[in-house]
């Protein structure tokens, strides 16, 4: 074997072993057992509350256990394929295989940081908000365009994504859109998008082919379960109907179906227009609202244990978190990490992984390191 790919392979081995090790294997194994034991028991569905947390749990223990396995499992059998290869003379063989180590080493890392995805909602299904900036057009379509990133991104992951709310923008785009993402750990991995996203391109809608730049923000919390309880009085919120916006046709909704909910001591203000119903977009909306207000109480959390300041500018108008740049030059820059990407058409189809991984990594080691300079 190729002194790099044994390398490649040590470290592989070590990272599955430190994963087994915060994983607690021996007493995941067992704690599966007992729960896989516990959901055959026709009596566990008495309580519909507990049996959904113990049902996620189950789900949870048997997504890691199988992810561990499956990466042990594809380790051996490409090492079993190299060694073959090497002993047939068969460089195609140990090729293919050393390319599949490699690909592994990524999921791997990508797995390490999962596996610190342990905050108290990480592990929910996700809201994702996007908003355009000033700009009219520009930041409309700017703001499309990012409904497509995060959605092509969710996608890949394998999760579900419903759109909630959209309004379109007069010309082209969107002015704003709230979208549901379903699946495990979809809040851990989204929460560190929330901020500005700003676009530098040669506009499509410029007749004079100028360089234009697009600002939009993007506000992610997490969906809530009925284990947390938040106690929203009815005096404290505003609830306007409207019609629901859309691109018309025979489908077009003509009833002031949609829900927007303010709460007036915060500003924090929510709407959906999925469902036909008013009840069914009313009983949504107050949901997002329960959950944008618990989002706020978990970044005071976040606040008060970080030693450091910066992190309390990670939300906001006035921060941009990342920059995309088409002209004159190819590169998506993260401005808190300082990781690059110098193909955007691949990070606009929802390659956002490392960019993701980064910043979660960051946040872990407890730091916000300064805003490194922005990009011309």
């Amino acid at each position: 074997m190729r002194q790099e790919t044994q390398i490649l392979v040590d470290e592989i081995k070590q990272a599955i072993a430190l994963l087994r090790r915060h994983f607690d294997w021996d007493q995941a194994v067992k704690r599966l057992e007992y729960l896989n034991m516990r959901a055959e028991d026709s009596a566990l569905w008495n309580d519909p509350t507990e049996a959904q947390k113990l049902m996620r749990e189950r789900q949870s223990l048997d997504d890691g256990i199988r992810s561990i396995e499956g990466l042990t499992r594809a380790l051996d059998d490409n090492v079993g394929l190299i060694e073959l290869g090497e002993e047939e003379g068969d460089e195609d063989v140990v090729g293919e295989a050393e390319a599949a180590i490699r690909s592994l080493s990524g999921e791997v890392k990508a797995r390490q940081v999962e596996t610190m995805l342990s905050g108290e909602a990480d592990a929910n299904d996700s809201y994702l908000e996007i908003h355009a900036g000033a700009g009219g057009t520009e930041s409309q379509d700017w703001a499309s365009m990012l409904l497509r990133m995060y959605t092509r991104w969710a996608e890949r992951r394998g999760f579900k994504v419903e759109v909630l709310e959209i309004h379109d923008g007069e010309e082209a785009g969107i002015k704003s859109a709230t979208l549901l993402v379903k699946g495990h750990n979809a809040y851990g991995w989204l929460k560190t998008e929330s901020g500005v996203h700003r676009l530098v391109r040669i506009s499509p809608y410029d007749s004079n082919a100028r360089r234009h730049t697009s600002f939009a923000s993007i506000w992610v919390y997490p969906v809530i379960d009925d284990s947390i309880v938040i106690e929203i009085p009815e005096s404290e919120v505003r609830i306007d109907t409207y019609r629901s916006s859309g691109a018309g046709g025979q489908h077009v909704n003509t009833t002031d179906s949609a829900v927007r909910i303010t709460h007036i001591p915060t500003g924090i203000a929510v709407a959906c227009q999925a469902e036909r119903s008013q009840h069914k977009n009313r009983a949504k909306a107050w949901e997002m609202l329960r959950s944008r207000l618990y989002e706020e109480e978990l970044k005071k959390r976040e606040a008060e244990a970080n030693a450091t300041e910066a992190a309390k500018t990670d939300i906001g108008w006035g921060h941009q978190i990342r920059s995309y740049v088409l002209q004159p030059y190819q590169l998506v820059k993260d401005l808190r990490t300082g990781v690059e990407n110098t193909s955007p058409s691949d990070v606009l189809d929802g390659d956002l992984d490392e960019f993701m991984e980064a910043s979660l990594s960051q946040r872990i080691q407890g730091g916000v390191t300064a805003q490194v300079a922005d990009i011309d």
